[in-house]
């Protein structure tokens, strides 16, 4: 009866696009007064507050203002210029720069929005410029954008560690590799798609020169990165301290070195940072809630269990999961859908000896295509934004881009190494 009720008000919420973060909430409140379950308010309103209470949780909001500050400081301005001062002289070079430039500024956001507006607004206009097609420009950019949540550090992957008690920075090792092979599996399909229509490079010789004044001009933004990173994997600060490094950083990069934000641009980037995690935080809550309810209900042993009764083969039941992701990203908010399924999922792949690590990756790469994917595909909505074109027109050009995805999803998922390869190299034995 409980489980009934939660399934019956969410999906009657979510067809009514009711915010994703007060669906979950009104299902839970659902239960509580009708569900007769052992849930009341007041255990709501305690586990909201509790649900947020979380040292690793302060890292989300740390790295969403840190991607604000740096698409407002100018560093991924200068990432497109210095990535087109190497490769954009190649056939379909301004594409490759294009997919580059998100994988780059994707370790530094650790969002996918983030990583398609920023760099959706310099590349698309100039793209257009140099005779590109205008809906090719965009697909690329949004499927490049996904890359913002695979390549660490990576707001989803924070979310599956705390969900699961996870290493986030084990995590974040683990998402570089995939990270690199989506990144080159699309730029395979561009210069294919750039050959097949004549699109050349960006009309200028390849000069050492001009590799060496860009370079000197985005040293700043390309240090970012390195030292989020590097401080991570070296144990001088965990994750959460890194988000917080991350954000000084680029306030004094923005303020002092390039000089390009201002109070005006300041306010605007700390609402904007405010704003977002507002919402991851209620989403957030609510979840965590939902979480409990359903282990309550037993939900999660009943859907091993039911699982487990179709098949005892680990290719299928990875198959089958894999599938159920790209439905649930299709559909729902990245860290919501991690916050829910993860504690269900993640107990019926380690029956089969699944890695936490390795299995967080599959979700994370999942979740990542559901960007791209409508009908509810952020990423997609961004590219509409920023470009003016129909979002259907926008699907039609992305479906390329997101069987190539696919087929890297089938690689990562069947190929543990490619995420745990990097991990155990840097001494993680899991």
């Amino acid at each position: 009866m409980g489980a009934s009720v939660i399934v019956l008000v969410f999906l009657v919420c979510v067809f009514s696009t009711v915010p994703i973060g007060y669906a979950i909430g009104l299902s839970v409140v659902a239960y509580a007064l009708f569900g007769g379950g052992s849930i009341n308010m007041g255990y709501i309103a305690s586990g909201l507050f509790a649900s947020c209470d979380s040292f690793p949780l302060m890292a989300i909001p740390f790295f969403i203002l840190s991607g604000a500050l740096m698409e407002g400081g100018g560093l991924s301005r200068r990432l497109v210029l210095f990535f087109d001062s190497i490769v954009g002289h190649l056939t379909g070079g301004l594409a490759i720069v294009t997919v580059i430039t998100c994988m780059f500024f994707g370790a530094i956001s650790g969002s996918g929005p983030a990583t398609t507006a920023a760099i959706g607004a310099i590349m698309v206009p100039t793209m257009v410029e140099k005779g590109y097609d205008k809906k090719f420009a965009m697909a690329l950019v949004a499927a490049a954008g996904c890359l913002g949540v695979v390549i660490p550090p990576s707001i989803p992957m924070v979310t599956y560690g705390i969900s699961v008690n996870a290493s986030i920075a084990t995590m974040f090792m683990a998402g570089f590799l995939p990270g690199v092979l989506l990144g080159f599996l699309l730029i395979l399909m561009a210069i294919r798609y750039c050959k097949k229509n004549g699109y050349t490079g960006n009309g200028r010789k390849f000069s050492a020169a001009n590799v060496w004044i860009s370079f000197k001009d985005a040293v700043w933004a390309l240090l970012c990165p390195v030292i989020i990173l590097g401080g991570i994997y070296s144990g001088h600060f965990t994750p959460t301290e890194a988000a917080v490094v991350s954000v000084v950083y680029g306030l004094l990069v923005g303020l002092f070195a390039y000089k390009e934000l201002d109070l005006k641009r300041l306010y605007e980037k700390f609402a904007e940072a405010a704003s977002t995690h507002g919402t991851v935080n209620i989403i957030v809550g609510t979840s965590t809630i939902l979480g409990r309810v359903l282990t309550l209900e037993q939900i999660p042993d009943k859907i091993a269990q039911a699982m487990i009764s179709v098949t005892d083969n680990k290719i299928i039941i990875l198959l089958i999961i894999n599938i159920l992701l790209l439905a649930c990203g299709c559909l729902l908010e990245t860290n919501s859908s991690i916050l829910i399924l993860a504690p269900i999922l993640f107990p019926v792949v380690a029956a089969y000896g699944v890695n936490i690590v390795h299995f967080g990756i599959i979700m994370v790469v999942n979740l990542a295509i559901g960007m791209v994917t409508p009908p509810v595909g952020v990423n997609l909505f961004v590219a509409c934004g920023i470009g003016k074109i129909p979002f259907a027109e926008l699907v039609r050009r992305i479906i390329p881009f997101i069987i190539v995805m696919l087929i890297g999803l089938m690689l990562i998922t069947y190929i543990p190494e490619i995420s745990l390869m990097l991990p155990r190299l840097l001494g993680y034995r899991g």
